[in-house]
């Protein structure tokens, strides 16, 4: 065995001397800190990671999504031009697009095979974006489509489907796997021309079909977390990647996986978000080189054609003649992808990842316009410009004439204002206000459940139980074990429910109870339980069904020691941002509701219910939006005083905590804030730290120890050519593998060395 067949020497030396990092290189690009988030990364490893990104940003022909810079990073894209044809990626994983069947859901970054009727298509999803049929050809969209949800049928009308399908337009990268896994360009021609498989752009065209419609309302990064952790699981736990995130993470428990993920994601957003070099629509990320030579290029889709397009939307609401008392309030929606492709040579530019380019470039072109030369929106010619859906389209911007009738905001925060329109007024509320109900978030982020084992003996599942579970006496059952239990025993069956409280004495009419089952194929519930009195939201129960029989068992498992989390004192294992959504005042097993609670607890309530939640169950709250989200609408002058008294109290006594967050151009909030964004000042509700065991001792990251030391997981470094590992190295990644649960049998791929974990000084 030599070295890398991908990598010359020279191309090594010339990498070293121009100072790019390498994920496969001598020092790992991603640490144990980075799973935290981009805050808690020390500036040397984000100067490091920030410098091979921008290389990746600049070499790739498309921009760079947030998910696709998390891709080359953890699965290690060369720079050289072979893309991850030189990474030790196993092609078999990739899910599968055929042709005529409604695809699962393909977030970006998605590595993919598209099966024709030849050589298959390898492909990195790197754009994606609503491809309503009613869209028209010169971009022209009918105000329901804009902001309108997954699934929806015509104007008011959500559709009542629960697995919502939507047309979407797919970009592919057809090089990211170099050369060797290319299709010539003959070979490209003629599956364009065919149109089957990829359209004539070199596009996939495809019904998603999503599993249910908060699966449909995720966020990208959240979307691909999901993604990573199911359909791409094998990909993402391989022991091949630079650093596998169960080394990081120290363990392969989904919720541990995605809290380590979405930390990844957030410090590599974070650090796209930071460089100087670089420029950001939402999670897409350009140079600003490739911005500035698009402005000076006098083509299609260049300079002028970009002048025209802000221009047209400018106006695209204005009267062409006003009479006095004679103009009618006119809204006008226009789809940004469509809209370019009527530029005269367009659509050669629009090939390929060009389109993703040109989308991009064109939206940052119409952001930097409304915020330069309008007030929040508001243009001299009296019309009002905004951002209306970021997904639809390329991007669906609205231009409403007259604009000053209308209340300012964000212009670039998508409001959906056209599907909203189409929907019932709500009616209208007396000027005394009762406290609303703070919904249950729809966080993507809080667990659903994760399944452990399946056999021939048992299924084990690991899940949370919720709020509603409480109040009602029922459970929900994951639909593996619905589908077994339904095909054994039918759909109305009575089963035996057998509870284990770790290290608690149960009453006796709780450790056995006869419960009745509610089962279909893919879903079903237990109902009429009695919950032991020290059950809570967010406990963590273990559910094994076994197979065959009318018995199911569910257990908690005991923390190592007692932890105190807000009002809560447990010594069992909880999923903390369960905890802080539905533990809440006003909450229990007899109900939930903010009616008769007095400020302090309905500010704290509200801002646990719909404040911004991080991984550890942190909440955040805009300030200034705080009394709306207590009463739905701006409160009494007496109200708000009083919920400003509260704030000053829990703030006094450290039961809330100032902070400040920004705002990002889609309206969205976002904690610690980050660089060139508008600050806003949060309250946070910040449960008692947990104790952290590090990997290398210390207990808390800011406490004493090594604090002048990281912890380095195992992980591949790339040999030079004509180099090879020792047999002690290849006896480490063997025994590396099966702390991953990985079989035996795992053996270094070729070209690469296995670096153990260590520690290293700053």
């Amino acid at each position: 065995m030599g070295g890398d067949p991908y990598v010359s020497a020279k191309e090594v030396e010339e990498r070293a001397r121009a100072g790019v990092p390498d994920p496969y290189g001598d020092q790992a690009l991603l640490t144990s800190a980075m799973t935290e988030g981009y805050d808690a990364v020390p500036s040397q490893d984000r100067s490091r990671l920030r410098s091979y990104l921008e290389a990746v940003v600049a070499a790739r022909p498309a921009p760079v999504h947030t998910t696709v810079a998390f891709n080359a990073v953890y699965f290690g894209y060369e720079l050289g031009g072979n893309g991850y044809g030189g990474s030790p990626l196993r092609l078999d994983d990739f899910p599968v697009i055929t042709f005529g069947e409604c695809a699962p859901v393909l977030p970006v970054g998605a590595m993919v095979c598209v099966a024709t009727g030849s050589d298959p298509l390898y492909a990195e999803i790197v754009y994606r974006e609503g491809a309503h049929p009613e869209v028209d050809e010169l971009g022209d969209v009918p105000p329901w489509v804009s902001g309108a949800p997954a699934g929806a049928e015509g104007p008011g009308r959500p559709g009542a489907d629960a697995e919502p399908r939507r047309r979407e337009l797919l970009v592919p990268d057809l090089h990211a796997f170099g050369p060797a896994l290319s299709l010539s360009p003959t070979q490209l021609h003629r599956l364009r021309t065919r149109g089957r498989w990829i359209n004539e752009d070199g596009h996939i065209a495809v019904d998603v079909c999503y599993p249910s419609s908060r699966a449909a309302r995720r966020d990208d990064l959240t979307a691909y977390a999901h993604h990573l952790l199911t359909t791409a699981r094998e990909q993402l736990l391989s022991p091949f990647v630079p650093v596998s995130l169960a080394a990081l993470m120290g363990g392969t428990h989904d919720d541990v996986l995605l809290a380590g993920l979405l930390g990844l994601l957030d410090t590599v957003r974070g650090v796209l978000n930071s460089s100087a070099v670089l420029r950001t629509w939402g999670d897409y990320a350009v140079t600003r080189t490739s911005l500035a030579d698009c402005w000076r290029d006098v083509g299609p889709l260049g300079g002028d054609d970009l002048r025209s397009l802000v221009a047209a939307v400018e106006r695209a609401a204005t009267p062409a003649r006003r009479r006095r008392g004679l103009a009618a309030p006119v809204t006008v929606y226009t789809a940004v992808g469509p809209r370019l492709r009527g530029f005269p040579g367009a659509a050669e530019r629009l090939r390929g990842a060009g389109y993703a380019a040109a989308v991009c470039r064109a939206n940052v072109a119409l952001a930097d316009v409304v915020q330069g030369d309008s007030d929040q929106g508001l243009f001299g010619n009296g019309s009002r410009v905004t951002l209306d859906d970021a997904f639809e389209g390329g991007g669906v911007w609205r231009s409403h004439y007259p604009g000053d009738a209308e209340a300012p905001g964000d212009p670039l925060s998508p409001a959906g204002r056209g599907w909203n329109s189409t929907l019932p007024a709500l009616p209208e509320t007396e000027t005394e206000l009762e406290p609303v109900d703070p919904p249950l978030a729809d966080d993507a982020s809080l667990s659903t459940g994760e399944l452990l084992r399946s056999d021939a003996q048992e299924i084990v599942w690991l899940t949370p139980l919720r709020l509603a579970h409480l109040i009602d006496g029922w459970f929900h059952l994951p639909p593996l074990v619905a589908e077994e239990l339904c095909r054994a025993h039918g759909a109305h069956p009575t089963l035996r429910l057998e509870l284990d409280h770790a290290g608690e004495t149960l009453d006796v009419k709780e450790v056995v109870q006869d419960v009745a089952a509610e089962l279909g194929d893919d879903s079903g519930r237990l109902t009429g339980i009695f919950w032991p009195r020290d059950f809570f939201p967010g406990l963590m129960l273990e559910l094994r069904q076994l197979r065959g029989e009318k018995v199911l068992r569910l257990a908690t498992t005991r923390l190592r020691e007692r932890v105190q989390a807000g009002d809560r004192d447990t010594g069992h294992c909880f999923d903390p941002r369960v905890l802080t959504r539905e533990d809440v005042p006003g909450s229990s097993r007899h109900g939930d509701s903010a009616v008769g609670l007095g400020p302090r607890q309905l500010v704290m309530r509200t801002v646990r219910r719909c404040g911004l939640l991080t991984l550890d169950g942190h909440a955040l709250l805009d300030r200034s939006v705080l009394p709306s989200a207590v009463y739905g609408r701006p409160p009494a002058r007496s109200q708000a005083a009083a919920l400003d008294a509260a704030v000053a109290e829990l703030l006094a006594e450290r039961l809330l905590e100032p902070a400040l967050g920004s705002r990002d151009d889609w309206g969205q909030p976002h904690f610690p804030p980050r660089e060139g964004q508008q600050t806003v000042p949060l309250i946070g509700y910040r449960p008692i730290r947990q104790r952290v065991i590090r990997p290398w001792g210390g207990g808390e990251p800011d406490g004493e120890g090594l604090s002048g030391a990281q912890f380095v997981a195992g992980h591949l470094r790339r040999l030079r050519p004509g180099c090879l590992p020792s047999d002690v190295q290849r006896a480490a990644f063997r025994e590396h593998c099966r702390r991953l649960g990985k079989a035996d049998g795992w053996e270094l791929p070729y070209g690469y060395t296995f670096v153990t974990e260590h520690t290293r000084g700053r």
